[in-house]
């Protein structure tokens, strides 16, 4: 039994093409993120610590979908959401709505710390914010040129965005990458593990290019997007919609607690066969220290290391699949 963390900076149809100038910052961002989120384990900072930390420093980089980098809904404003869970007392913090709020992991820590409930949304959350005093910027902070581009494009293509250049409208309609070849950025997320096998796991994200004022997503959803308990921390990404009727997070554990099966066994059965081809990627650890990464999109920008040595940056599988 060993620490370990892995993180990821979303999923989805990213293609082989993307240019360097867009590739090589993120790849930089997972590193020095990865970076943090080891040092603090090293320093046995406890992980529902080391997973709010991590997340924070995402959303803080405009190259994700979370934070700064939040997309724009089709009335072109921000809504970010995120949850955040510990493993041993399954207390656990959600939000929705925030048009503010700068780290909204943190107001979800807020909530699991600070209130009787688990999930605020929208006003309740902000005045909740409000209330805690976390930090707040004016709403155009959010807005960046990039995500006004993206917006713009998604609408001439009437079609709400997932992750990079995945299509949700029109399903049957070949989607043409844009011209950056980068139509989206993608949620954050990280978990980790202590020498103690604690476990923690949390999520964050703008949601969709284009998405309906009010919708959610499964990023706040516990069981959905994030999930920890004594066996196991999850943190999804990809398709919402997809992740939510698969209760993904969740269901990763409940294979590992009712059928047995190693972290990379159940991993890989939600991602390769319970969950639509194109639609999810995952990272998770469990209280062993093991570490799996699964996705069953083009590729999932993601990051990990664990205490034996191990670290890994990537996006796309080693082996190029055609």
């Amino acid at each position: 039994m060993g620490w370990a963390i892995a993180l990821h900076g979303g999923a989805g149809d990213i293609p082989y093409s993307l240019p360097p100038e867009r590739r090589q910052p993120r790849e930089e961002a997972l590193l020095h993120c990865l970076q943090i989120g080891v040092k603090a384990l090293k320093s046995n900072t406890p992980p529902l610590e080391v997973v709010e930390l991590v997340v924070r420093e995402l959303e803080n980089i405009p190259h994700f979908n979370a934070g700064r980098g939040s997309v724009l809904t089709t009335k072109g404003t921000v809504e970010m959401e995120a949850s955040i869970m510990d493993g041993k007392t399954m207390k656990c913090g959600a939000v929705s709505g925030l048009t503010t709020v700068v780290n909204a992991v943190s107001l979800a820590r807020l909530v699991m710390d600070n209130t009787p409930h688990i999930y605020l949304a929208f006003h309740g959350a902000e005045d909740f914010a409000a209330q805690q005093g976390v930090e707040t910027l004016d709403s155009s902070y959010f807005i960046t040129p990039e995500n006004i581009e993206r917006l713009n494009q998604a609408k001439e293509a009437n079609r709400v965005q997932i992750d990079y250049t995945q299509p949700i409208q029109n399903d049957t309609e070949k989607e043409t990458p844009f011209a950056n070849g980068d139509s989206q950025i993608g949620t954050v997320g990280c978990v980790a593990v202590d020498s103690n096998g604690n476990l923690a796991s949390a999520t964050s994200t703008g949601g969709l290019v284009n998405k309906m004022v009010g919708r959610v997503g499964d990023s706040p959803l516990i069981g959905a997007g994030t999930y920890a308990n004594e066996f196991c921390a999850v943190s999804a990404t990809g398709k919402g919609e997809a992740i939510i009727r698969g209760t993904v997070a969740r269901d990763v554990a409940a294979m590992m607690e009712f059928k047995g099966l190693s972290l990379k066994e159940a991993a890989n059965c939600v991602v390769h066969e319970r969950t639509p081809k194109g639609t999810v990627g995952l990272v998770a650890v469990s209280a062993s220290g093991e570490v799996v990464m699964p996705y069953n999109t083009t590729g999932m920008f993601r990051a990990c290391a664990t205490e034996d040595g191990y670290s890994e940056v990537a996006i796309w599988p080693a082996t190029k699949i055609e």
